[in-house]
């Protein structure tokens, strides 16, 4: 009976299973098993198995098992999106009238830093100007220049947390650039994107989101400190090098908008009927019409509507 469920639950789930396994929800459960071992040692869990006559109840002890990691790996995933954004400095608001001060202080140090590069940055141009550059300079010049895109231009738009301002950046820079709102245009835009667009946003995305997981689950590793002093260590390991892996992911992420808006903004133009702007200044103006257009509307002729490219009337 038990091989007979077992082969056919496998044969329906193995792909799920595989996907899963070494997933970060069953490496936390293992690690709580580990845990609770390390603390009452092996023969707590063995009894649970006592004897090959009882193997229905230890299938129905692993199909329990099995469950309970799916619907936490549920569960969790869906708070991505509240973790991300905690992580950016976007607390609620309880929270955030509590941590003021400590979030105040962190956006300051933001600023003081994108400060310090764009000083050193300044010195490198203009060795770069004078052709002075070494080769240790021209890799710092270049490097700079990276980190720097990763900031928003203005100190009201600075976020507490490295992370929440390399998304920031790529939110503005739409606006900046084209007087486009990234937040109020978007959801216009993905509807005009090609389908090789959308996928690497959705991989990006993706991607982005599975570090966020990784990070819940190494910060919930803490709760088996009950039991065993090593999962500190261990949470805290997990939890640096998923951070990094976000700041990674929410870079790629954040370039890939910023090339959305380069490639396809012309689109949006077009089907909202608005003049294609001549140059970029004037790019600037009508931007900044669509994106009130899309916000609360123009009730006056600023903006004369374009003939349709078939010539109809919509």
């Amino acid at each position: 009976m038990s091989a007979k469920f077992l082969e056919g639950f496998g044969n329906k789930l193995a792909e799920q299973w595989i996907a899963n396994l070494f997933a970060p929800a069953f490496v936390f459960w293992i690690g709580g098993i580990l845990a609770y071992i390390y603390r009452y040692g092996w023969q707590s869990i063995a009894q649970w198995f006592p004897d090959a006559k009882f193997e229905p109840l230890q299938v129905g002890i692993l199909a329990i098992v099995l469950i309970v990691v799916l619907i936490s790996a549920f569960v969790v995933q869906r708070f991505d999106t509240e973790v991300l954004r905690g992580l950016e400095g976007y607390w609620y608001p309880g929270i955030r009238d509590l941590g003021r001060p400590i979030l105040d202080r962190m956006t300051q140090s933001q600023i003081k830093r994108r400060k310090n590069l764009l000083n050193r940055w300044k010195k490198l141009h203009e060795k770069y100007n004078q052709h002075q550059l070494s080769a240790l300079d021209r890799a710092e010049y270049v490097r700079l220049d990276r980190v720097l895109r990763q900031f928003p231009n203005l100190g009201d738009d600075f976020m507490p947390t490295r992370l929440g301002n390399i998304l920031r950046a790529a939110e503005r820079r739409p606006y900046d650039r084209y007087g486009l709102d990234a937040i109020i245009c978007w959801s216009r835009l993905w509807l005009l994107m090609p389908d090789s667009a959308r996928k690497e946003l959705q991989d990006a995305r993706t991607e982005l989101n599975n570090g966020v997981r990784i990070w819940t689950w190494s910060i919930l590793f803490l709760i088996w400190t009950i039991w065993t002093w090593w999962a500190i260590p261990c949470a805290i390991a997990s939890a640096i090098f998923a951070y990094c892996w976000i700041l990674d992911a929410a870079t790629v992420y954040g370039d890939l908008i910023e090339s959305v808006f380069d490639l396809y903004r012309i689109s949006l133009y077009q089907s909202l009927r608005f003049p294609l702007p001549n140059n970029p200044a004037e790019e600037k103006e009508i931007g900044l019409k669509v994106t009130e257009y899309l916000f609360r509307g123009l009730q006056k002729d600023f903006i004369q509507f374009t003939t349709p490219p078939n010539g109809e009337k919509k």
